[in-house]
């Protein structure tokens, strides 16, 4: 069961599912309208949420602005082989904003889900940055 939740404004949330779904390997909870759907991977629940579909996340504001996509804010997903998801991922026709880089630890690149959302994508390079140990 998800231990935390993350929602993203997306522009389609079926394509958003599909990307999130077939390409980053998330469960399909919830995707009851064309406005809503709810993901998981591991302890990750992922909320889609069409701007101007309410009553919900993507509700227009009492002030008539309208949640978008886009944005630097992230969530990371740790992935074992880093350059074979990117090769993956490129093959599919995924947008990446930028290069791999080597940061603290990790080996990352920022990926967009069709919408224009940054997704992370970390490999660990030291035992510190793993989300979880090793299993011995």
């Amino acid at each position: 069961m998800a231990s935390v939740s993350i929602r993203y404004i997306v522009r389609d949330v079926d394509e958003a599912v599909r990307f999130y779904r077939d390409l980053l390997g998330f469960r399909e909870e919830m995707h009851p309208n064309a406005y809503f759907a709810m993901l998981s991977r591991g302890d990750l629940r992922l909320v889609l949420s069409r701007p101007g579909g309410g009553p919900g996340g993507g509700s227009t504001m009492p002030d008539g602005s309208v949640p978008a996509p886009g944005g630097w804010n992230r969530f990371q997903l740790e992935v074992p082989d880093l350059a074979s998801a990117v090769e993956r991922l490129r093959a599919q026709g995924a947008r990446f904003r930028g290069d791999v880089v080597a940061g603290v630890g990790v080996r990352q690149v920022i990926v967009e889900d069709p919408s224009g959302n940054p997704v992370e994508l970390d490999e660990p390079m030291i035992a510190e940055a793993r989300l979880s140990p090793p299993s011995d």
